[in-house]
């Protein structure tokens, strides 16, 4: 095959240019970034032998090696590890395989500063290109284990790159960067000096398990010497808590979790017995913003004894800790263990079930001890830790033991379940919610009217996943879970200032005004009542105590459940001027064609009130219209 000179895809050609124009603060990841990148091919390489043991690969003395040639300025970093084929060298450097490519450039062009822009590269591990931060031109010789012919990989971190076959390609992967001038203003090192090379190994990549080599400089005369082994190789997690400081815990976290920033807090568990593991997990600072694409990449590594046997194990956490980052390490699995048998293996779901306890306890200690940590992790993940809630039954108390919410209580401060329960009223029994977009939205909805004059707090969800887990959940210690926009709320009716006389009185003088719109509106609701929860709108509509909400009917249909939409429930307030002149007005006119378009603008109001839409907004603007018109 001759030569090829290819352009970069876009938005990898818009990435290398902000990477070439110091999108890391610090340059010296750069190698961090490289090594890890070794790490991983050798890790893959292992496991592909594990599982086809007639690959023909060498994997006998697997390293990273790392050879500085002062003369030339270059330095390379090589792998003997899996490797690469030609294709894969061009699908995987010449583009960004990843569907959130085109947000990820949007955010990292509109990060306000560098450690910002910084943490959006790590997200996306798309460190290779860090290389060109230090140097003016790079080159990749890689091939496939199992493979004969090799590839050759150059640019100049412009519009092109070149890709060419070779025949000579060692097993593996080699980065030849062919380094800038040593610039230390702008933190460019010399990255031809060997204790520069051996300070960031020891910084950044001293618990990498394979070893990473350096031949040492030949003073002259001297004969070659052997290379030395720049990590100590030690896995974090196997050592004392006393013999690792927190920056080793906190760049191991940045490998695995491919985050610049340190981690908001490590959790170390120790199990043993009859099933003994050991692990090391991480709790990030910031949520990625893929955290809720179906792409998301989940799960800690797995090792069995030391040795890498799985990235990304779904298995070891439920989908709701789908953001813990760390490693666990399993002393009696088989090393020849895929993702199916995880799925049945017992072992795994022993360690599935301690972990995630461990989590959801570290979070509630954070709750009692460190409210400021606590609020960070509630604000970056907090929705998605209540998808447990709908999940996960068997540990549905310890996450609502940790959880917080918006309510009417304080403006700005969340609170507890237990707290709320705390603060009941005499005489309260249950505990009272609304959902919806915003707190601003729900605050100002009709259904709240009541409660607000009577001070009863209420619960302000605004995560589209509290609509499901509000009634999975149902009750808490005893105490039911109520939404004030559903069902019949029967606050206390002597609030009011009413006796029960004037109340059935009120029903009498009503009764046939509420019987003739329920006709009117027959094909929109099944009820027309008079309402206990407003006090200053006319009408609201509700939802009856066992039906869907129109929110989470749209919720089931766009995961494509079908479902069949329930009428709903208008409320009327006998105490508002409108509602008193549409019951004088019915029970006066014999020609009640005018009432009747005042019923449905009266519906299609309180459809408004709550969000919603009229089932015909044209019928009900022209409507509107022509009454404003005839009131001027």
């Amino acid at each position: 095959m001759p030569t090829e000179t290819l352009e970069f895809q876009v938005e990898a050609r818009q990435l290398l240019q902000l990477m070439i124009h110091s999108v890391y603060s610090n340059k010296d990841v750069f190698l961090r970034e490289l090594v890890s990148n070794a790490s991983d091919a050798l890790d893959k390489l292992r496991l592909e032998k594990l599982r086809d043991d007639s690959l023909d690969a060498d994997v006998s003395d697997l390293h990273i090696e790392i050879d500085i040639d002062k003369d030339a300025r270059t330095l390379t970093v090589r792998d003997n590890g899996i490797g690469m084929s030609y294709d894969e060298v061009g699908q995987l450097i010449g583009t960004i395989a990843n569907s959130g490519t085109a947000k990820f450039l949007q955010e990292l062009r509109e990060a306000k500063d560098a450690a910002g822009a910084e943490g959006l590269i790590g997200q996306f591990g798309v460190g290779f290109y860090s290389g060109f931060m230090v140097a003016d031109e790079v080159t990749l010789v890689t091939r496939r284990a199992g493979e004969s012919h090799g590839t050759r990989w150059t640019s100049r971190g412009e519009d092109t790159y070149t890709l060419e076959p070779v025949d000579d390609a060692p097993q593996g992967t080699s980065v030849t960067l062919h380094l800038k001038p040593a610039d230390p203003e702008n933190q460019l090192h010399d990255y031809t000096s060997p204790w520069k090379i051996r300070e960031i190994v020891k910084r950044y990549s001293d618990f990498i398990t394979w070893p990473i080599r350096m031949v040492p400089e030949r003073g002259e005369g001297e004969e070659p010497r052997e290379p030395e082994t720049l990590n100590s190789m030690k896995a974090l997690w196997a050592r004392s808590r006393d013999e690792v400081s927190d920056d080793e815990y906190h760049e191991l976290y940045k490998h695995i979790g491919h985050d610049w920033r340190d981690p908001l807090e490590t959790i170390r568990l120790q199990a043993e017995g009859t099933f003994e593991f050991q692990a090391l997990l991480f709790l990030p600072a910031h949520a990625p913003h893929d955290l809720f694409t179906r792409d998301f990449r989940r799960g800690v590594q797995l090792y069995v004894r030391r040795v890498f046997i799985m990235d990304d194990c779904e298995a070891l956490l439920p989908p709701y800790l789908r953001f813990v980052k760390g490693v666990v390490d399993a002393a009696d699995l088989s090393l020849n263990v895929s993702r199916e048998i995880l799925q049945q293996d017992r072992h795994i779901e022993m360690m599935r079930r301690r972990l995630t306890k461990k989590v959801l306890s570290t979070v509630k200690d954070m709750m009692a001890k460190d409210r400021d940590r606590y609020t960070t992790f509630w604000r970056e993940f907090g929705t998605v830790l209540k998808e447990g809630l709908v999940t996960d039954p068997e540990n549905r108390d310890a996450i609502l033991a940790l959880a917080s919410f918006a309510s009417t209580h304080d403006d700005t401060e969340p609170t507890t379940l237990k707290s709320y329960v705390e603060r009941m009223k005499d005489g309260q029994e249950d505990i009272y919610y609304l959902t919806g977009e915003s707190r601003q939205s729900i605050e100002n909805s009709p259904h709240m009217e009541a409660f607000r004059d009577r001070g009863i707090e209420v619960l302000l969800l605004t995560d589209p996943v509290d609509e499901v887990w509000a009634d999975a959940v149902g009750e808490y210690e005893g105490k039911k879970l109520r939404s004030v926009a559903k069902g019949q709320i029967d606050l206390d009716a002597k609030d009011d200032g009413t006796s029960e006389g004037e109340r059935e009185k009120r029903n009498e003088d009503y009764a046939g005004l509420l019987g003739w719109m329920k006709e009117q509106l027959d094909e929109d609701i099944k009820e027309v009542r008079l309402s206990s929860r407003l006090t200053v709108s006319p009408a609201c509509v509700v939802s009856d105590a066992n039906d869907l909400t129109p929110a989470l009917e749209n919720m089931y249909r766009a995961m494509g459940q079908e479902v069949p939409r329930a009428k709903r429930i208008l409320e009327l307030n006998p105490g508002h001027p409108l509602v008193k002149g549409l019951n004088q007005a019915y029970q006066e006119r014999e020609d009640r064609t005018g009432l009747t378009e005042t019923t449905e603008l009266l519906h299609g109001l309180a459809v408004l009130a709550e969000g919603g839409q009229p089932k015909d907004p044209a019928r009900f603007v022209k409507l509107m219209a022509d009454r404003l018109e005839r009131a001027l």
